[in-house]
């Protein structure tokens, strides 16, 4: 709990609702702690885990975050509170009324307070994800209670201006909770409740207001001096048959695992086009006018950072006799509406025998219109050692890089492709000024935004793999490249 002074060790109650998960923010390894939703009883779900005595003094400038994996939002799910004699000083939590992730304030500790809100931007977070949430209480460095504010972040992103709590109830008092903190349930008019369903990990508090720096820098959860990572969804043809590809079933936790951890569910393979088979191993064969497979996504939180990779295998024979402009999707998630990818990984036909790789995320508006776009793509063409073999395609879309938007001003988030392990900069606009958060179906060898346009790969596929995190250069090649890509 900061970079200075007390640790506070969680101690886990209820025994039936809490435990400890492989299914963790820094990868292999780690471990999460987890909450209730082994439980079908709603009223048995009651698992939480607490400090012994209070973790921060809620009266001065602090900051919370941590890690949440939720599994559940048909109701109340509080990630941490601190509470008093009637109710929580702060809760960081989501709210199935406003469907948004929150982070409040009350004006006093009673039984009816008013309750101070910082709101997400976008409702309807995905379940199912890892979403990094940080609370900031700021007094601004003086006794003035007047210009006292919170502020939520999500995924290092500020959501929204800061709320002045004065200004929001004039009741307003900066009081103190003088209770233990808690993790994964608050306090209601006295009586505790909320409880989490999901996966918490990675908290943290600090006795001051972090900046939107070292928030964006506690986001990227260096492990070793770099970025950690959580491969979240495995798909892999070499191991699969019939009509479905199915999940690898590697635990690295555990060898001997036969069910992948986050289970995902396999990519089911189109009525015609698509067949398991292969000369020298099994893989995904798409004829290029009709195959492909598909699950139900989204497997991360596209807002914040993730890295994405394909093993695919192109049909040059097939590829030529497409015309100019032609676009051959290895790998693409939905956009909530429209026929759009919020990400994609795809080979594109620029010029006759001209290929190239890209990578790319498209932001919709309500309407299914494009409003932005980011989109690294191979610095040279497709070449002559890249045809007729396995090649790792690899997008990452890094939430925390900088970059300058239209407008001059210094933004955040952007695209990079890797071939195998070599990264591109091929690409003149590798921004995305606009979040976005993709929903419906995941696919490959189609576009995800539907079918009725084409974009159907010609070619083999053996594996997609997606990640939490931003790989670097270097974690590419250890974790994903083969020697011979």
């Amino acid at each position: 709990t900061g970079e200075v002074g007390s640790r506070h060790d969680l101690v886990l109650r209820d025994e039936a609702g809490t435990g400890w998960s492989t299914l963790a923010r820094r990868g292999a390894g780690d471990y999460s702690l987890r909450l209730n939703d082994n439980l079908s009883d709603p009223s048995k779900q009651v698992g939480y885990a607490s400090t012994d005595g209070a973790a921060v003094n809620t009266q001065d400038s602090f900051t919370v975050s941590a890690w949440a994996y939720l599994t559940d939002a048909s109701a109340n799910h509080v990630v941490l509170s601190a509470p008093g004699e009637y109710g929580s000083a702060f809760t960081l939590y989501y709210s199935s009324a406003y469907k948004k992730w929150v982070f409040n304030r009350t004006d006093r500790d009673e039984n009816d307070p008013v309750y101070i809100r910082s709101l997400a931007e976008e409702e309807s977070p995905p379940l199912r994800v890892w979403t990094h949430l940080t609370g900031v209480f700021d007094t601004q460095g003086d006794a003035d209670k007047s210009n006292d504010t919170i502020q939520l972040f999500i995924n290092g992103r500020p959501q929204g201006a800061p709320i002045v709590l004065a200004d929001a109830a004039p009741t307003y008092e900066p009081w103190t909770a003088d209770r233990n903190l808690m993790i994964g349930r608050s306090k209601v008019a006295g009586a505790y409740g909320e409880y989490f369903l999901g996966r918490i990990d990675e908290i943290a508090v600090w006795q001051d207001s972090r900046t939107p720096e070292q928030i964006r820098e506690e986001d990227r959860l260096d492990k070793d001096g770099v970025p950690a990572n959580e491969l979240v969804a495995h798909w892999d043809a070499t191991i699969s048959q019939g009509s479905q590809v199915i999940e690898s079933p590697e635990d690295p936790d555990d060898p001997a695992s036969t069910t992948f951890p986050y289970r995902r569910g396999p990519l089911t393979l189109s009525g015609s086009g698509a067949a398991l088979t292969g000369e020298d191993e099994t893989a995904l064969v798409l004829n290029g006018s009709s195959g492909y497979a598909s699950a139900t996504g989204p497997v991360v939180d596209e807002t914040g950072s993730f890295t994405v990779s394909a093993r695919v295998r192109l049909n040059k024979t097939l590829l030529a006799a497409k015309p100019v402009g032609y676009r051959g999707l290895v790998a693409a998630q939905a956009t909530p509406v429209g026929k759009e990818s919020s990400w994609a990984l795809w080979v594109e036909k620029p010029a006759e025998n001209v290929y190239r790789w890209k990578f790319g995320r498209t932001a919709v508006d309500s309407n299914g219109k494009v409003t932005d776009t980011a989109i690294d793509m191979g610095q040279e063409p497709v070449g002559d050692k890249e045809w007729d073999t396995w090649v790792d395609v690899t997008g990452v879309f890094d939430s925390g890089l900088p970059f300058s938007g239209g407008d001059g001003s210094e933004r955040f988030g952007a695209a990079q492709l890797f071939i195998g392990q070599f990264a591109q900069q091929g690409g003149d606009d590798l921004g995305l000024d606009t979040v976005q958060q993709g929903g419906g179906s995941l696919s490959a060898g189609r576009g995800s935004g539907g079918g009725a346009t084409g974009h159907y790969l010609p070619g083999d596929l053996a594996k997609v793999r997606i990640w939490v995190g931003a790989m670097t250069r270097d974690q590419v090649t250890s974790q994903i490249a083969q020697p011979t890509t």
